[in-house]
């Protein structure tokens, strides 16, 4: 037998059972992840995160499940707002009030533009904050998935929480999840954790199906100057660098945020502007992606 030096056997034993010892606590780690285990009735869903909060996430994923539906009226669509800390879905959709039980004793979603809705919105007085712990959140998140008689839908779309904790791995790891939709302006603060989020969701094997360029640009009402306030092509840009698509861009306009206050979102109450047109195309971008990837 050829001689081998001592210090060299050692390398070898402890390369191998270094790759051994990291297979089995993969394999450890994976009998202690749930199982993924989809929600009744739902065919496809698509959460909407950001890595920051103030990017126009929840706008945005309320005129996307309008989009899907606006684009094609034979799909069913329905918006669960993950959001526990801060709800937003109830006011964009203008719904109010208290879920009603089933005879199974789930609870029915509130509807509003032909758009079931469920939120922690719906559970807690308005302005009643939210001082929870962690497991108080996994739980209510659980009910809110769990506990839903969501009926039939094509696509649900989760509102996700900001940032990259607990509420993300716990719907990512719980439901199979058919891609994900990051929201970022186009400033650089927020384009860093754009990037967090995307790479989050490629750790838990979700596949992201692009970026959407937020409050893109300004274009003044009385002269039609344009205006990148927050810079320009900064999500394009990072779409490129993680070879990701770029859904869509959204400008930022008044109209978007008057229509948002009075839960009438601009998809529905101004149909024929171009800002309502601007979603839709995110949609379509939206199910093109999941046709050409499907889970």
């Amino acid at each position: 037998a050829t001689n081998i030096p001592q210090r060299l056997k050692t390398g070898f034993t402890s390369g191998a059972g270094e790759r051994a010892l990291q297979e089995r606590q993969r394999q450890h780690m994976a009998r202690g992840l749930p199982k993924q285990k989809p929600i009744a009735g739902v065919k496809e869903v698509i959460v909407v995160a950001s890595g920051k909060g103030g990017v126009g996430k929840s706008t945005t994923a309320v005129n996307l499940a309008l989009g899907l539906m606006a684009n094609d009226q034979s799909k069913s669509v329905g918006i669960l707002d993950a959001d526990v800390y801060g709800p937003s879905v109830p006011k964009l959709m203008n719904l109010k009030g208290n879920p009603e039980l089933t005879d199974k004793n789930l609870m029915r979603p509130l509807v509003n533009f032909g758009i079931p809705c469920m939120s922690m919105g719906f559970l807690v007085e308005e302005v009643a904050p939210i001082v929870w712990r962690g497991l108080m959140v996994m739980s209510a998140i659980e009910k809110l998935i769990r506990q839903v008689d969501w009926g039939n839908l094509d696509y649900l779309v989760i509102d996700m929480p900001p940032g990259t904790g607990d509420v993300q791995l716990s719907i990512t790891q719980n439901i199979p999840i058919a891609g994900a939709v990051i929201v970022s302006t186009p400033q650089d603060i927020a384009l860093l954790d754009a990037r967090r989020g995307a790479e989050m969701f490629r750790k838990v094997n979700v596949q992201v199906l692009g970026l959407v360029q937020n409050m893109s640009v300004f274009q003044c009402p009385k002269c039609n100057h344009q205006t990148h306030i927050f810079g320009s092509d900064g999500a394009k840009e990072l779409a490129q660098t993680l070879g990701v698509e770029m859904l869509g861009d959204i400008p930022l306009h008044l109209n978007i945020r008057e229509t948002s206050d009075k839960g009438q979102p601009v998809v529905v109450s101004s149909p024929d502007s171009p800002e309502a047109e601007a979603y839709r195309r995110v949609a379509a971008a939206v199910v093109r992606r999941l046709a050409e990837h499907p889970r």
